[in-house]
């Protein structure tokens, strides 16, 4: 009886069953949360709450083991704490939950209506942010300058003075003149167009960063670090082009090395089939992440 209960045939017919029953919205239930789970894990992954998931289980395999070896004392102890976990979890995950919601709320679907005027005004932008980059690089003007792509960075943006123009070369050199007053602080870039200059960023938390690296790189990490934003940075100090893209750097980077990475990131891919593609992540890997000395 048990063999005829687990044959192939009979699961296959249970399994068949099974299937036939589900409806529409069923199929739907699980797909998002096969999704969610895998946007949870994906986050998880990329970011410090890996170790922290590491505590999380475990506390979790200690709370049952007190369960299986009825250790009243410690499981008391453990479920009052499991009460107040929820609340410090949220807190410690502050960031990773912004993040989450941010990427929810990103623009993504409306994008997709104005895609080839956006893009045509995103490829201008890119052409004179090199030649401005180039320039500062030649005359060692400090830069840093942030091409917003989902998530929106509109506290970053009101952090400086709020502005609505196209990007130039001429613009950018103009904010990051030494002696202007808003060359210190970041320019964002929305869509092909600056939304702000002089504007705050915050500072990456890597603890492994070179400590020869300065504030305007740390600034432009940190920035790439809390958002999808791409962030090039001009050094004050020895004219060096970089790029921070997801918490990484990639320094010392030619004109056209810049041009094509930007178009890679900003540019949708049917707008880039006939051009030379040089994928960021084969750069970062040849790169360095720090170790030159003065850069600020």
């Amino acid at each position: 009886m048990h063999d005829v209960i687990t044959s192939p045939a009979v699961l296959l017919a249970v399994i068949g069953r099974y299937v036939m029953m589900l409806e529409i919205k069923d199929i739907l239930d699980m797909a998002i949360m096969v999704f969610v789970f895998y946007k949870i894990l994906a986050l998880i992954h990329s970011t410090r709450a890996a170790s922290l998931l590491k505590g999380v289980l475990v506390f979790v395999a200690a709370l049952m083991l007190s369960y299986i070896l009825d250790m009243n004392s410690i499981n008391f102890i453990m479920n009052q704490l499991v009460r107040w976990g929820v609340v410090a979890l949220i807190i410690l995950f502050q960031p990773e939950i912004r993040r989450g919601l941010e990427e929810v709320g990103s623009r993504r679907f409306m994008a997709f209506f104005t895609r080839t005027e956006t893009s045509s005004a995103v490829e201008q932008a890119i052409d004179q942010t090199v030649l401005a980059c180039t320039e500062m690089s030649a005359s060692r003007t400090g830069a840093l300058i942030v091409f917003e792509r989902e998530n929106v960075l509109d506290d970053m943006v009101r952090s400086g003075t709020v502005l609505d123009a196209a990007v130039s070369s001429e613009l950018l050199k103009n904010i990051f003149f030494v002696k202007a007053p808003m060359h210190d602080g970041a320019v964002i870039v929305r869509n092909g167009r600056v939304l702000g200059a002089g504007c705050m960023l915050p500072l990456s938390k890597n603890v492994n960063l070179s400590r020869d690296l300065g504030m305007r790189h740390r600034a432009g990490i940190g920035m790439s670090e809390n958002a999808d934003a791409v962030v090039v940075i001009v050094s004050e100090e020895t004219g060096s082009i970089s790029v921070a893209i997801g918490g990484m750097l990639k320094r010392h980077l030619k004109p056209e090395t810049l041009a094509n990475i930007l178009r890679n990131e900003l540019l949708p891919q049917e707008v880039q089939e006939d051009k030379p593609k040089f994928g960021l992540s084969s750069l970062l890997r040849t790169g360095n992440t720090g170790g030159d000395k003065d850069e600020k």
